[in-house]
C-alpha cells in the first residue's frame, strides 16, 4: 500500500488543524481587540494586563465576604470560633424565609459600589460577566444543589424605563459559569412600589409587601425545584425575602440568594 500525495488526511488530523486554526484566529482577534481597546481596570480605568478584571489597588480595596460567616444570612463572623454551620443572633431572632444567603463582597464606598452603580445605572452591561463570574464562586455551595437561577423582577413600568434588568444580567453572568438554567419569567413583580433607599428596615418590608408573584404558566419550572434568587444588592433583605416568599408560595422546594454585595452592619 503506497502513500502518495492525495491521500486523504485522518478525520482526528483535520479536527485538530480546525481547532488549531480556530485558537490561532481567536488569538490574532483578541491582539487586535487589545489594540483598539486596551485593557483598563473596570473600576477606575487604569490599564492591565486583561480584559474584564480589576487593578491591585481596586481588587484590594474590595472587602470580600468570606468564612467564617453566618451560615443562613452569609454574613461575615467578626472572628474565628472554629465552628462549622453557625447562625449568628440576628438569624436566630429574625430568620428569613430564604434557606441560605451568600454574597460576594460588602457593598460599601469603593470599588465593589462603582461597579453595581455603573451596572445598574450606566448600563455597562459588559460587567455583567465578570460579577457573575465572581459571583458563582461566592455561591457554589448553594448553586451546586440548584435547580434553576430565577432574578428578582423588576415591576413592567421601571423595566420599561431603565430598558434592561440588572438582577437578570447578573444570573445570565452566573450560569455562564456554573451551567444552571436561568428562568427570567418564573416570578413576576405585580405592584410598583417606591425605591427603598432612605426607608427602614420596617418601611421596606412592608413596601415589598406582596410585590412579587409566581405566574400561574409558570408554576411547573418552580415546584418541587430548588430555586437560587439572584440580585445586585442586599440591604436589609426586605426585598429578597419577599421574592422568595412567592417562589415558596409557588411551589418551590427550597429558596437560597446570591447577590454581588450586601450591607453588613455591626460586624
Amino acid at each position: 500500500m503506497t502513500h502518495g500525495t492525495d491521500a486523504p488526511c485522518p478525520p482526528d488530523a483535520l479536527g485538530r488543524a480546525a481547532s488549531a486554526l480556530r485558537h490561532r484566529l481567536a488569538r490574532l482577534a483578541a491582539g487586535a481587540l487589545d489594540l483598539l481597546f486596551p485593557p483598563a481596570c473596570l473600576a477606575c480605568h487604569k490599564a492591565i494586563a486583561a480584559h474584564g478584571a480589576l487593578c491591585p489597588a481596586c481588587w484590594g480595596r474590595i472587602n470580600f465576604i468570606e468564612k467564617p460567616y453566618c451560615e443562613r444570612l452569609g454574613t461575615p463572623f467578626p472572628y474565628d470560633l472554629g465552628i462549622e454551620g453557625l447562625h449568628s443572633p440576628e438569624a436566630i431572632a429574625n430568620p428569613p424565609v430564604y434557606t441560605r444567603a451568600r454574597a460576594v463582597a460588602r457593598f460599601e464606598e469603593g470599588p465593589a459600589r462603582v461597579l453595581v452603580h455603573r451596572l445598574k445605572y450606566s448600563d455597562r452591561l459588559e460587567l455583567a460577566w465578570p460579577l457573575g463570574a465572581w459571583m458563582a464562586r461566592a455561591g457554589q455551595e448553594i448553586l451546586v444543589a440548584a435547580d434553576v437561577i430565577v432574578p428578582v423582577p423588576l415591576h413592567r413600568r421601571r423595566l420599561i424605563w431603565r430598558r434592561f434588568n440588572q438582577a437578570n444580567a447578573l444570573a445570565l453572568g452566573v450560569a455562564r459559569f456554573c451551567g444552571k438554567p436561568v428562568d427570567p419569567f418564573a416570578l413576576v413583580r405585580v405592584k410598583p412600589t417606591a425605591p427603598q433607599v432612605g426607608l427602614t428596615r420596617a418601611q421596606r418590608a412592608t413596601n415589598v409587601q406582596g410585590a412579587f408573584a409566581v405566574p400561574e404558566e409558570a408554576r411547573p419550572s418552580v415546584e418541587g425545584r430548588a430555586v437560587v434568587l439572584v440580585d445586585d444588592v442586599m440591604t436589609t433583605g426586605a426585598t429578597l425575602n419577599a421574592a422568595a416568599r412567592a417562589l415558596l408560595r409557588g411551589g418551590a422546594k427550597r429558596v437560597d440568594v446570591l447577590v454581588f454585595a450586601r450591607v453588613v452592619t455591626g460586624a
